[in-house]
């Protein structure tokens, strides 16, 4: 007998909703996918269409679901141009306005909602982990997309839905995210330090990320901001350097801020992105005794390179 009976993924057609999805699957019995576009059923994973700015027909399939999970924001792997920052904005503020609504009217809503913002909202930090009670947050545009979004998810008490705001790292995965464009560069022969290499990463294995989601809908103490990234944060240059190890490449040429500066603007992105230094610790999911299946960047990388990509 499944666990669950529904749960919804609210922009869930990108690549973290489809590990989402994939999780729940089997210990759902609907899992039910809100994108703008339609797509194929796949057994019990459904695609129920909705635009994230009006209330419509998909309403009524949030009705005594489990779990809601928010996924909703378009990619910030772009320049930071006004078009495109009043877009990065909206795509995260407005489901998230909407989604409040609509709940908040209902008789039988969600149990849970998380709302995976993300790890940003933190101050570069060399100096010491950022975590949901001590961290300091940040300045600069990314922070503040996060603190609207988070602004936006709370702004509204629900009185039958306990709330999450799942404050997500970068995600390691096989299919997508950051991890196959980093083991691009290490194929490449240039998976070397990228700028002084001493700015940390904060990640979170993809099963680890569908975990937390679960542990967090299991466990009715959890609510508020939780961090979701693996305990052990890394160096860049410890990262790129495991990286080359595991996959068995000797020598990997870095890349320096200047060369990531041009880069950069090459391919239409902001070198934040990389060199921000985002060491994060995930206080709330180990105080309250979750478990990380991937704890250090040595034990996820082996995994995910165990079949050669």
């Amino acid at each position: 007998m499944k666990k669950f009976k529904k749960i919804v993924l609210a922009g869930g057609s990108g690549y973290l909703g489809q590990v989402f999805a994939k999780h729940y699957r089997d210990i759902a019995d609907e899992v039910i996918i809100l994108a703008r576009k339609t797509q194929p059923d796949i057994g019990n994973i459904k695609c129920v269409i909705w635009n994230g700015e009006t209330a419509g027909d998909w309403c009524s399939h949030l009705k005594n679901a489990d779990l809601l999970i928010n996924l909703c924001g378009k990619n910030v792997n772009c320049r930071y141009t006004d078009k495109n920052q009043k877009a990065i904005v909206a795509s995260r503020v407005t489901p998230t306005l909407l989604l409040n609504k609509v709940i908040a009217e209902m008789a039988n809503p969600p149990s849970v909602w998380i709302n995976i913002t993300s790890a940003t909202i933190y101050r570069h930090a060399e100096d010491r982990a950022q975590d949901e009670l001590t961290g300091e947050i940040g300045y600069g545009f990314s922070i503040e997309v996060c603190k609207q979004w988070e602004e936006s998810f709370f702004s509204t008490q629900l009185a039958k839905t306990r709330k999450v705001a799942l404050r997500m790292g970068i995600v390691f995965g096989r299919a997508g995210g950051a991890f196959p464009r980093l083991l691009n560069l290490v194929k490449l022969g240039l998976g070397g330090r990228q700028g002084d290499g001493e700015q940390y990463v904060s990640w979170v294995h993809e099963q680890d990320a569908a975990l937390s989601t679960q542990w967090i809908l299991e466990n009715k103490d959890i609510s508020g901001v939780v961090n979701c990234t693996a305990p052990n944060a890394t160096k860049n240059t410890t990262l790129m350097k495991t990286m080359r190890d595991i996959y068995g490449v000797p020598l990997g040429l870095p890349c320096p801020t200047w060369m990531l500066t041009f880069g950069a603007w090459l391919i239409g992105t902001e070198t934040e992105l990389i060199l921000k230094s985002r060491w994060v610790y995930p206080k709330q999911l180990e105080d309250s005794g979750f478990k990380f299946q991937y704890p250090t960047a040595a034990i996820a990388i082996r995994d995910l390179l165990s079949l050669r990509m």
